[in-house]
């Protein structure tokens, strides 16, 4: 079943959240928090801040904005056409989800906490979504083995760091960011299993019918 991936994690969100809601997840979020805040120092706080600003709106968008254009400017329009449609559902995501749980952010450690709700990070799932995009986008149309190692490879390590920036910070819960992978995974990995993520020409041929 094509569609097996994104349903588990689909399902897998689903129990986090429930977990979420009814408390459960409390001492995980803690014994996280204090595990990576224990460390804090002048160096890793920049290194926090400045992930945290390219998983910002401003960042995120001007990068799928560039990317949509380039794309549409090399000839793959479905390509441009889908990112822009991944990271569209992805904003839509992102507000219903915190819109539909009302989490409050926990206590900041550095900075200013945000007025948005906290559950789940938006950073953490535009992060997934995009550069889980643009890798998926790249592995499909480049082939190459290496070249899809080193996006997938830049895709991971950007999202990881991100998610860390987020709960190093103090303005979000761990579990607000495992929620956006998950969200922003189930996403994807429907997106995937419908075919837009394929050329064309692999799109249209007899055997994807």
């Amino acid at each position: 079943m094509r569609y097996a991936p994104a349903i588990v994690c689909f399902l897998l969100f689903l129990l986090l959240a429930a977990a979420m809601a009814a408390g459960a997840t409390a001492g995980f979020d803690a014994a996280v928090r204090w595990a990576i805040h224990q460390f804090a120092s002048p160096a890793l706080t920049t290194l926090a801040q400045s992930f945290s600003l390219i998983g910002s709106n401003e960042y995120w968008v001007a990068i799928a904005a560039t990317a949509i254009i380039g794309f549409w400017a090399a000839g793959w329009r479905k390509q441009a056409l889908v990112l822009a449609g991944t990271m569209a559902g992805a904003a839509l995501l992102e507000n219903g989800l915190k819109f539909a749980f009302h989490r409050a952010r926990p206590e900041v450690f550095f900075g200013v906490a945000p007025e948005t709700y906290s559950f789940p990070s938006g950073h953490a799932l535009f992060a997934a979504c995009l550069y889980g995009a643009l890798a998926l986008i790249i592995s499909k149309i480049v082939k190459r083995r290496i070249v899809c190692l080193l996006a997938w490879a830049a895709a991971l390590l950007l999202m990881v760091c991100i998610g860390w920036s987020r709960i190093y910070l103090g303005v979000h819960y761990p579990t607000d960011v495992l929620a956006s992978y998950l969200a922003g995974g189930a996403w994807l990995l429907a997106l995937k299993a419908s075919g837009a993520f394929l050329p064309l020409h692999e799109t249209n041929s007899p055997s994807r019918r």
